[in-house]
């Protein structure tokens, strides 16, 4: 090799970004919260009675890990009864917009097989 030649070094994935995307897609609950969240509805409560089959405890589970990837926000109102909702962050929206683009990806790699 030619001694003023640079080297390529290897590129490595995105950590943090791809185990997200796993986790993510990993729950099969996540896209449906986001889903409704988009419609509005953002108190577990009325979440888990909009879908069957949605436990709370589950559904706790997968609000969880949302928070701690910065993905969605808790909200919580100090009210008798308490009050908690559920947002999508700044963060959250760019991610959901990752999200939309890898569906949108799955859908041409659908037609390429299809044809």
């Amino acid at each position: 090799m030619e001694p003023n030649k640079k080297k390529v070094l290897r590129k490595a994935p995105p950590k943090q970004s791809a185990r997200m995307v796993e986790t993510i897609y990993g729950c099969k609950w996540s896209l449906t919260v986001y889903r409704l969240l988009a419609l509005e509805i953002n108190r577990p409560g009325e979440m888990v009675r909009s879908v069957e089959g949605l436990s709370a405890k589950v559904l706790n589970e997968c609000l969880r890990k949302n928070v701690e990837f910065g993905i969605l926000e808790r909200v919580s109102y100090n009210e008798i009864p308490p009050r908690v909702e559920y947002t999508v962050t700044k963060f959250g929206k760019k991610f959901l917009n990752v999200l939309e683009e890898l569906e949108k990806l799955q859908d041409e790699i659908d037609q390429m097989n299809s044809q």
